[in-house]
């Protein structure tokens, strides 16, 4: 029992960072990793030869089966869908190191959405979780030579579709202050010349709240966005700057209560791509959040 509890205890957070990685949705990680304790629960433990390869084979599994019905049922989804976000903190343990280790970034899981869900599954477990393609084999029940064209196709895919910026963390964050403090003042020119000329917004509402229904490009189309709506005489806006996702992002309240958590693409000194989550599902684990709707 002793033994059940601290392989528990020990591999929840990297079996939640694979769910989460795979599904973009951290209240459907975390019922695929309670499926999982359930099941392990359940089974003749002393069968088992290595209990972690078991819980992770597993939990990927799980999330390959949950992620294809979620496919289906984003294929119906109203507007744009984006993953859902949740804060960086300093993680506190080796094991919270490694379930946090690799990029989980808002661009990252979104470009995931390209892959199938095996292909997605196998290019986590290789290029962020570091599995050998043996490892792979046995959990996607293929051969390793077919593993490793998985993984050849998923980085292609993935190569082809990212953005060929990139900006250090402490010229990300500058360039967030700067932001953060253009838009509170609702400065249309500062905030048009931190946006790139070819910028791009994308909004998730999931139908719940107003929210771009398609993408919004141009620094000056976006620019006067944030300008409309940080005129809001009736309201208090606030505007917190957070990691979001490993990066810094923006967390903007109106009258204390979370209206949106921003994620942002730089070169460190102009702004590429904002991805604006909206839908109030998706903030509930933010401080702030709305209150839901009883349905």
């Amino acid at each position: 029992m002793d033994d059940a509890r601290d392989i528990v205890s020990r591999l929840q957070p990297r079996l939640h960072g694979i769910a989460y990685r795979m599904l973009g949705s951290v209240a459907e990680a975390e019922d695929v990793v309670q499926d999982v304790w359930l099941r392990w629960h359940d089974s003749d433990q002393s069968a088992i030869g290595n209990a972690e390869a078991w819980l992770v084979t597993t939990t990927t599994r799980r999330a390959i089966d949950r992620l294809r019905s979620a496919q289906a049922a984003r294929e119906h989804y109203v507007g744009i869908w984006l993953p859902e976000p949740v804060l960086s903190d300093g993680p506190a343990t080796p094991e919270q190191a490694h379930a946090h280790s690799g990029d989980i970034s808002i661009a990252l899981l979104t470009l995931l959405e390209r892959l199938s869900p095996e292909t997605r599954a196998a290019y986590l477990m290789r290029d962020v979780f570091d599995a050998d393609y043996s490892d792979l084999a046995h959990t996607l029940g293929k051969s390793e030579a077919a593993c490793r064209q998985i993984v050849y196709r998923a980085r292609s895919q993935l190569r082809d579709a990212s953005p060929r910026y990139r900006a250090t963390p402490e010229a990300h964050r500058r360039l967030m202050q700067r932001f953060a403090a253009a838009m509170t003042d609702g400065d249309y020119s500062a905030m048009k010349a931190m946006l790139a000329d070819n910028a791009e917004l994308l909004g998730d509402g999931g139908g719940v709240v107003r929210s771009v229904p398609a993408p919004l490009r141009g620094a000056e189309r976006i620019a006067r966005l944030f300008q409309a709506v940080t005129v809001r005489p009736t309201q208090a806006m606030r505007i917190e700057r957070v990691q979001l996702n490993g990066s810094w992002g923006l967390l903007r309240y109106f009258d204390g209560v979370l209206e949106s958590a921003q994620a942002y693409e730089t070169d460190g000194e102009r702004i590429h791509c904002i991805r604006v989550q909206r839908n109030p599902e998706k903030l509930q684990r933010l401080p702030g959040a709305p209150a839901l709707k009883a349905v």
